[in-house]
Parts: C-alpha cells; structure tokens; sequence
C-alpha cells in the first residue's frame, strides 16, 4: 500500500503574499458589512471568496479541521480492515461473508458521512459569506 500521507493542519499557514485590490468606497463598504455579517475579517472574508472561487481549497474552521481528522482516522480503520480481509482472501483462507459485508457497509457509511460534511460545508460557506446564519 502507498505510504502518501493526507495532513490535516489544525492551524492554518503563515501568509507571506500579499494581493491587492482597488474598490470604490462604497464597494469597500459593502465587502465590510459583508465581512462582519459573516463574522469575519475582511482580509479573511476577501481571501475565503477568493480561494474558493480559484478551487485552491474552502477555507476550513479549526471545528471543521477536527470533523475531517476524525473522519480521515475513521477511513484509515477501515482501510486496515478491508487490507486484513484481502489478505486473508489472497492467503487463500476463507473468510465469512459477513465479514466482507460489514467492511463494505463501513465504507459506505464513511462516504456518505463525507459527502455530507462537504455539503454542509460549502452551503454553510455560502451563507456565511451573505450573512444568512
């Protein structure tokens, strides 16, 4: 199995660059009421919309960074299960269907968590960003 590794980071990168961008006053007004609605800086709030919008990555609160390490830990379990299975199956012992299924059923469960999680992610984003809660 590939030893490549998925890090999760609990805290979020130095910022070296900086990026500008000229608006008109009332413009800047609107970014600033849109920034405090979302209860957000408007370095922050500019940067979510802007690198979300690129698809480099959604900006990730130190909650959601929790929920996707658990996440991450849970498919590493069941990664190791479904290895012990295959190898059992290719060692040639015999292994009960319940077994297979039970890992299989695992598998879906954890995608679908994950793609619930992500859903919720980006519409609670969206509606972050317009100050709809």
């Amino acid at each position: 199995m590939d030893d490549a590794k998925f890090e999760v980071r609990l805290e979020p990168d130095r910022k070296g660059r900086m990026v500008h961008a000229r608006v008109s006053a009332d413009e800047y007004a609107a970014i600033e009421k849109a920034a405090k609605a979302a209860d957000m800086t408007v370095s922050g709030f500019f940067r979510s919309l802007v690198l979300e919008g690129a698809g480099v990555r959604p900006i990730l609160t130190k909650d959601d960074r929790l929920v996707m390490a658990l996440l991450l830990e849970d498919m590493r379990a069941i990664g190791v299960n479904l290895n012990q299975v295959a190898r059992s199956i290719n060692s040639g012992k015999s292994i009960h269907p319940s077994e297979l299924d039970i890992n299989l059923g695992n598998v879906q469960r954890i995608q679908a968590a994950v793609m619930v999680e992500l859903r919720s992610l980006s519409k609670r984003a969206g509606h972050k960003r317009r100050g709809e809660g």
